[in-house]
């Protein structure tokens, strides 16, 4: 069996990204609260591929939304299958000069 780990950063990056999942959801029969809503047994068959299935028969992508700034992730939170994915798979860096060395603030991958 084959876990994949979806990473996405920067806008273009998250925009494609947000595509892929509804794609993919749409293929597999998950609906945008991750509940399987499908007719077919094959599209649970490597669900597992991409998704963890979580408490109640949700599925959740196995992702990772990385950027430098959170408009681009607000605007993936408010779309079409925006609450299929966890809060924490939401990484904003936020990158400040100080002197001469670069701190990184935020969540880390």
């Amino acid at each position: 069996m084959r876990e994949i780990v979806h990473i996405q950063a920067g806008q273009c990056g998250n925009q494609i990204g947000a595509k892929f999942w509804e794609v993919i959801s749409d293929e597999h029969g998950i609906d945008p609260t991750g509940s399987y809503q499908g007719d077919s047994d094959l599209q649970l068959e490597r669900i597992n591929v991409y998704y963890n299935e979580a408490s109640g028969s949700k599925f959740v992508p196995r992702a990772i939304l990385v950027d430098l700034e959170p408009g681009t992730m607000d605007s993936v939170r408010s779309g079409p299958f925006g609450q299929l994915f966890r809060p924490d798979n939401f990484v904003f860096v936020h990158l400040r000069r100080m002197s001469s060395c670069h701190l990184l603030s935020g969540a880390w991958v």
